[in-house]
């Protein structure tokens, strides 16, 4: 990317120094158009029955309310327009714990790890709900797997202490309970529905920070605990799908690309950002698919249509 401080890009389109980190519309312009991720509001033509990010920040609420019926109603509307949002599986468990249904947990919690196999949050509530269901054998295979990522990290990782604390949780739980222990006590309560608004937006700055530093796995630690507190917001996941790009994955990206335009269809960063995928993969006429795409939505011109231009010209980074 020709704009290889991904600041630029944001203070064009969303202003992160000028405006508060909370409370912004979402619109369609640069990475996502003028406001912090927690604004939720899609004002598109092709939107949706639910607004993903409104529907998740409400099913949050109602979870911290113990609204439990409420919850699994607005993480099931998020699911209904984002199928792979793997966050809302895992809220959507969080839910159905909640309300009793420990085994609809388990389902949800078992698609969340299924979707996004490096959610130590998901390993670690499946696991517990296992544990709830006297799965023990089973709750055993998700902690050595945590385990085992905690034996490579040797405490350097970003995700090490995230890490600890699920094995510290996982392992309490596991354990005897000593006499006297209330029932309600013997498995640790989760911190997922403690996620606000304003701290996901805290996230998603930092997550900006790390990636103009080229700290692709802190920013990708950042970008999750912005999503675990905001849903699918089409700004988190394209950053998702520009980090794994940059950490070679590509196959993980453009599932991240697709799920944002999936929600915004005239998400401008996202088209950008998969059209120099596209590129890369030397899928030209996807590419200039896309640069049309961009080149209708912006009556007056942009720079993501430009630059995406300017890739399809050089045949590539014309920044390498």
């Amino acid at each position: 990317m020709k704009r290889s401080n991904v600041a630029l890009a944001l203070a064009a389109g969303l202003g992160l120094v000028a405006f508060p980190l909370s409370g912004l519309a979402m619109g369609s312009g640069g990475m996502g158009g003028g406001g912090m991720p927690s604004g939720g509001g899609m004002n598109t033509p092709q939107e949706p029955q639910y607004d993903p990010v409104q529907e998740y920040q409400r099913g949050t609420a109602d979870l911290q309310a113990a609204k439990y019926k409420d919850a699994i109603r607005d993480f099931q509307h998020v699911i209904d327009v984002t199928p792979k949002a793997a966050d809302a599986w895992l809220m959507l468990g969080e839910s159905r714990s909640g309300a009793g249904d420990e085994k609809g947990a388990e389902k949800a919690y078992e698609r969340s790890v299924k979707l996004d196999s490096n959610s130590i949050a998901a390993h670690r509530e499946l696991a517990l709900s296992l544990i709830k269901l006297k799965q023990n054998d089973k709750a055993s295979a998700e902690l050595a797997a945590l385990q085992a990522r905690s034996t490579t990290c040797a405490g350097t990782c970003a995700d090490a202490a995230d890490l600890k604390a699920a094995i510290d949780s996982i392992q309490g739980a596991m354990a005897p309970p000593a006499a006297g222990t209330p029932a309600a006590a013997l498995v640790a309560p989760s911190h997922l529905s403690l996620a606000t608004p304003e701290a996901g937006d805290g996230a998603y700055v930092r997550a900006v920070s790390l990636i103009n530093e080229r700290r692709w796995d802190d920013a990708l630690t950042s970008l999750g605990q912005a999503a675990v507190a905001l849903g699918p917001h089409p700004d988190i996941l394209t950053y998702q799908g520009y980090v794994w790009r940059h950490k070679g994955d590509w196959a993980k990206a453009e599932g991240f690309y697709r799920q944002a335009l999936a929600i915004d269809p005239n998400h401008r960063g996202a088209t950008e950002y998969y059209g120099e995928l596209k590129v890369l993969k030397g899928d030209m006429a996807g590419a200039r698919a896309l640069l049309a795409r961009l080149d209708n939505a912006c009556t007056f011109g942009c720079a993501e249509a430009e630059e995406l231009r300017l890739w399809i010209d050089h045949g590539g980074d014309p920044a390498a």
